[in-house]
């Protein structure tokens, strides 16, 4: 391997494995494109069934673990409450990539708010997401997310933390180089069927069935709608059956169903649909989900009217857009758009049960639909491909830098509360020790006029106390 490349280190938390959800599978797909390129390491915190050959897989089980592989690198690519449970990354002297792919505090408040719990213990929660937020962004030198929309919204959240400033500016007009679009994406290859695993083998599933599939049960999504369609569905085409994947997270950290997933077993139930008409499974394998969409007839997303949805993009639809599955998409979001603006099923109104039966008849009854969309997914396709959508990642990992802002931070990092006077610069109090390690990495990268300026800005605010 090239000495000269690049070391990249992706710290995940989330469990890598045959069976994963987004987060893990964006960092085993950044892995993946970036192995091309740069010596990368993907540091996970389970025991994974993963041997891949073009880059290194390695456990970390504590923090100490995970600092001696950063020790060893150029640039590091992580995410949300990493930075929280492993401190040491934000003292890093190498360049930070934060992926923010959406809030979750939009996806946090829906479970905050909706699924039980107290006033009393909402409020510490999402005082913790906010300030891990704005921890992030203050420290990142490069954000990824996964859309324009997204990114209008993260430029709002960075310049609000002054992070939009003059360095940054001056370094790049356009802050493409504070923060870009890297959108979550496809594989290269086209998808193969190379196992019967839904029709005619799984369970009550006929041969003739038409299979809905639907991946993955969050809080924020709208299983119940669907449901409650499938009795209006079934008096005109009794052979349909509802599959959803993904009942319980593969993640270590998600120890439980999620209510909605919950109340959507309930549902069925009461309808006398479960095991008849609606499957719900387990977690399916990454290489193996290509199987289930390629039997399937029409692929599900459906969600509720919130401000998640406003910022969402859906994995789950890029799954559809490979295989080639027609989509019924209920509307609001970035994914919808996609579907309405190509012509890849139908869109629909939040909650609207009728309005759901009709798009799934209309569409289950039009002959050769796969066939006649498939040109247009194959186009579409094209574009989400990973080593397309990577680019600007690659670009910055081949040669990465830290954020010209560094060692001049204009804005706290810390919630100030409605009660107390907000200081124009407010650095975040740091022991003798971490002023050293600040000060060594000053010098490192600025040399003595980086460490004077630091110390100035240490006084200054000091006598503003």
């Amino acid at each position: 391997m090239n000495s000269t490349m690049k070391r990249v280190l992706i710290v995940s938390d989330d469990a890598v494995g045959s069976k994963m959800a987004g987060p893990a599978i964006r960092d085993w797909e950044y892995a993946r494109v970036l192995s091309r390129q740069c010596r990368v390491t993907l540091a996970v915190p389970n025991e994974s069934d993963l041997a891949p050959s073009d880059f290194q897989l390695r456990r970390y089980d504590s923090a100490e673990a995970a600092q001696a592989m950063a020790a060893d690198s150029d640039v590091v690519i992580t995410s949300g409450y990493t930075l929280k449970r492993l401190a040491f990354l934000k003292m890093l002297p190498v360049p930070l990539v934060l992926t923010t792919s959406h809030s979750f505090v939009f996806e946090n408040l829906q479970r905050l708010v909706f699924d039980g719990v107290s006033q009393e213990d909402q409020w510490p929660v999402f005082g913790d997401n906010v300030a891990v937020l704005n921890e992030q962004l203050a420290i990142g030198d490069f954000f990824v997310c996964n859309t324009e929309r997204q990114r209008d919204f993260w430029l709002g959240m960075l310049a609000a933390l002054g992070r939009v400033n003059p360095a940054t500016y001056a370094n790049d007009p356009s802050l493409r180089r504070l923060i870009d679009v890297v959108p979550y994406g496809l594989p290269d290859e086209p998808p193969q069927h190379r196992r019967q695993v839904l029709k005619g083998v799984y369970k009550g599933i006929t041969v003739d069935a038409e299979v809905l599939f639907w991946g993955g049960l969050y809080d924020w999504l709208d299983p119940i709608t669907l449901i409650r369609a499938m009795p209006q569905v079934l008096e005109k085409r009794p052979n349909v059956v509802v599959f959803f994947a993904g009942t319980r997270h593969p993640s270590p950290n998600v120890v439980e169903v999620s209510p909605v997933c919950r109340q959507a077993m309930r549902l069925s139930d009461e309808l006398g649909l479960t095991d008849r008409h609606i499957y719900f499974h387990d977690w399916i394998p990454y290489q193996e989900r290509e199987n289930y969409l390629l039997e399937a007839d029409l692929g599900m997303s459906l969600h509720l009217e919130h401000v998640e949805t406003r910022f969402a993009f859906r994995s789950r639809i890029l799954d559809y857009i490979w295989t080639g599955l027609p989509i019924v998409a209920s509307e609001g979001d970035t994914a919808s758009e996609l579907v309405r603006q190509h012509q890849l099923g139908a869109v629909v109104g939040y909650q609207d049960v009728d309005g759901v039966a009709q798009a799934i008849l209309d569409l289950l009854s039009l002959h050769n639909l796969k066939a006649d969309l498939a040109p247009r997914f194959a186009r579409l396709a094209q574009a989400y491909r990973w080593e397309q959508t990577l680019r600007p990642l690659v670009e910055f990992c081949c040669a990465p830098q830290l954020a010209p802002d560094r060692e001049v931070r204009w804005s706290p990092t810390r919630l100030v509360s409605p009660t107390s006077a907000a200081k124009p610069w407010s650095p975040p109090a740091r022991s003798w020790s971490e002023r050293w390690v600040k000060a060594q990495r000053s010098l490192r990268h600025g040399g003595l006029t980086a460490v004077a300026r630091e110390v100035l800005h240490y006084l200054l605010w000091k006598l503003e106390c």
